[in-house]
């Protein structure tokens, strides 16, 4: 259903995009620096569901569309390359408030059930998985090549595995590196200004494409 280099250049997209520190991985370092591994482990579990529900939602809501609309899937790529440009240049902007508010512990360990459930909900509103799943993955759908609706599906699983796998490996590293991350606040200032940079950069290139296709 889905070609070789087709799934090759989202896998590329995908990775470029997770490795981004947005706010789930924000969120998850946060966790990781205060808490330890566990917690940032459980916390991206929560995300991760949150984040495959969010793609389903999109792709049952934007397939029928883009069957019969390439004018839309334009819109929409034009539209999420601007707000990735955006999260990009706010990111770069607040860096300082977003490294200080990733080492402010809470009074008391959360719960695992709730540590789930905040990861659950960082993930279904993370606005940057939003804009991916609404403007990037149309970009490499092909409807001759079957059901658009599944394709979406199918983009929307890979990416929520791919988005374990990294966002795990960064809680892994904050909460075994909590002393020297949190030791050191503008270590963090140059992770998020990092990410900014590639946000942006990213927009761009989405911007690019949907004005030359």
């Amino acid at each position: 259903m889905i070609a070789g280099d087709q799934l090759a250049t989202f896998l590329v997209a995908s990775f470029a995009i997770i490795i981004v520190p947005g706010p789930s991985v924000l969120f998850t370092l946060a966790r990781g620096v205060a808490w330890g591994r566990a917690v940032a482990v459980l916390t991206v579990l929560g995300n991760t569901v949150g984040t495959l529900l969010l793609s389903a939602i999109v792709a049952l809501g934007l397939g029928p569309l883009l069957s019969h609309s390439h004018p839309f899937s334009v819109v929409l790529q034009l539209a999420g390359g601007c707000y990735l440009a955006w999260l990009g240049t706010d990111a770069l902007r607040h860096r300082h408030e977003h490294a200080r508010a990733m080492t402010t512990r809470e009074p008391q360990r959360p719960r695992a059930r709730q540590i789930v459930r905040q990861g659950f909900t960082v993930g279904i509103l993370n606005p940057k998985s939003l804009v991916f799943f609404a403007a990037v993955f149309p970009h490499f759908v092909d409807p001759s090549r079957g059901s658009v609706t599944v394709q979406l599906l199918v983009f929307g699983l890979i990416f929520s595995v791919m988005a374990f796998a990294s966002d795990s490996t960064w809680g892994v590293i904050a909460g075994t590196a909590r002393e020297w991350l949190a030791g050191s606040p503008r270590r963090l200032v140059a992770l998020r200004a990092t990410g900014g940079c590639v946000m942006i950069v990213l927009g761009a290139l989405i911007l690019f494409s949907a004005v030359r296709g």
